[in-house]
C-alpha cells in the first residue's frame, strides 16, 4: 500500500476501498502517512470512511447476488469464516455490523448482511458509524504519538 501514499487523498480512497473488500489489504499506512504529512484530519477521515464504506457496500452487493460460492472459490473465504459471520448475526443481530471494521470477521459480516438482505439504510448507517469511529481512533493514535 506504500505506493498509494504518493497519490494523497486519492491513494487513501483506493486503499480504504480495497481494504474493505475481501482482498487482504490495509489502509492504515496510507492514513498515517497523510496525517503525518499535514493533511487535515476531517479530510482524511471523510475520504477513508467513504472509501471503506463503499468497499463494504461492494461486499454487500456480492452477498446480495448470492456470492457465497464465489467467495470460497475466488477469494478463498473459508466456510468457517462465513459460518462465524452468520453466527454473529444470529447471536447479536444487525448491530454486529458496527464491527465491520474488524480484521478477518468484518468482510464476511458485510457479505452475510447482503446474503440476509439487511435493509440498505440500516447497513450503511451501522457500517459508517463503525468505520468512521475506527478511523477517528487511528487518527488520534497517529497524531498523539
Amino acid at each position: 500500500m506504500e505506493f498509494l501514499t504518493g497519490y494523497g487523498l486519492v491513494g487513501l480512497f483506493i486503499a480504504s476501498f480495497l481494504a474493505a473488500t475481501i482482498l487482504p489489504l490495509s489502509s492504515e499506512l496510507v492514513l498515517g502517512y497523510l496525517l503525518l504529512h499535514h493533511y487535515t484530519v476531517p479530510g482524511v477521515l471523510a475520504v477513508a470512511t467513504l472509501g471503506n464504506v463503499l468497499g463494504a457496500l461492494t461486499n454487500y452487493g456480492v452477498g446480495r447476488a448470492g456470492g457465497g460460492p464465489m467467495l470460497e472459490k475466488i477469494f478463498k473465504v473459508s466456510p468457517k469464516e462465513m459460518e462465524t459471520a452468520r453466527h454473529r448475526f444470529k447471536t447479536h443481530g444487525t448491530i454486529s455490523l458496527l464491527l465491520a471494521w474488524v480484521p478477518v470477521i468484518g468482510d464476511p459480516l458485510t457479505v452475510v448482511a447482503g446474503m440476509l438482505k439487511i435493509r440498505l439504510w440500516v447497513f450503511l448507517t451501522l457500517v459508517s458509524i463503525g468505520k468512521f469511529t475506527r478511523y477517528a481512533v487511528l487518527s488520534w493514535a497517529v497524531l498523539s504519538y
